[in-house]
């Protein structure tokens, strides 16, 4: 065989996790990989075969789940969040669609009615002029 030997179980002590964890996997991987028996890693790890056999159960499960194939590229949004939010952009555009047509109505009224407005504005700051002039002092 070429190349370097394999690590295998030696490969967990370069995992970060804690000491407990990682002696539990490297006892397991010793297992599957025929290194030791499971009665002598029952003994190492202080614990009963049906729990060693659980524990070892667990591990190639989440093993396996982290190995499925998954599809390449990021993954699609769902088609809720995309329409949720397309919808939640279509309400602000209405508002502000409705708030551009206020002023649009509002601008239309002060160009058509100035006169009418500026006289009563004129008349009333003269008015005031004109109380303010004939005071006694």
């Amino acid at each position: 065989m070429r190349g370097r030997r394999p690590s295998g179980p030696e490969y967990v002590e370069r995992l970060q996790g804690s000491t407990q964890a990682k002696e539990r996997l490297h006892v397991i991987l010793e297992t599957v990989a025929g290194r030791c028996r499971v009665i002598e890693a029952c003994a190492r790890l202080g614990i009963s075969e049906p729990r060693f056999h659980q524990l070892r159960t667990e591990v190639l499960a989440a093993a396996l789940q982290t190995l499925e194939p998954r599809p390449l590229g990021r993954p699609t949004k769902t088609p809720s969040a995309a329409a949720e939010h397309a919808e939640a952009l279509q309400e602000q555009l209405d508002t502000l669609e409705v708030a551009l047509q206020a002023a649009q109505v509002r601008e239309e009224v002060a160009l058509a009615l100035p006169s009418v407005l500026q006289p009563r504005a004129l008349e009333k700051k003269t008015r005031q002029n004109r109380r303010r002039r004939h005071r006694p002092t």
